[in-house]
């Protein structure tokens, strides 16, 4: 079964570099955005299964896509992946919703890790 991913990230490379990241067997749709007004209208437009959402990011950030997902009670699993690794960046991300806090730049070691955990991945 196709999952159904969607990168968001203001920088092209780091999206490039999340991309590349993935396990290569995944079997995926990836959808790519530049901020979180992006983001919010793909996922509106026909779901998405998993989102790596950056938090720092011009015209609304991870903080307000994470809550903007909550209040319309949108339903997918949101992987934070930030270069603010601060303990309460991240404590503030999983209390309102995200699944796992993954620094920049991303270890696809760890990033299998995350979604086995969740069963996206053998």
């Amino acid at each position: 079964m196709s999952l159904s991913v969607l990168v968001v990230d203001d920088s092209a490379m780091a999206r490039k570099m999340l991309i590349r990241a993935l396990p290569p067997a995944w079997d995926i749709t990836i959808t790519q955005a530049a901020n979180g007004v992006e983001a919010l209208s793909h996922y509106r437009q026909g779901g998405v299964d998993v989102i790596f959402l950056d938090l720092t990011m011009p015209e609304m950030d991870g903080y307000q896509v994470l809550e903007t997902l909550r209040h319309e009670d949108l339903n997918c699993l949101v992987i934070v992946v930030s270069a603010d690794i601060q303990a309460a960046a991240q404590a503030r991300v999983r209390a309102m919703g995200a699944i796992a806090f993954l620094k920049k730049p991303v270890d696809p070691v760890e990033v299998r890790a995350v979604l086995k955990e969740y069963g996206l991945v053998l």
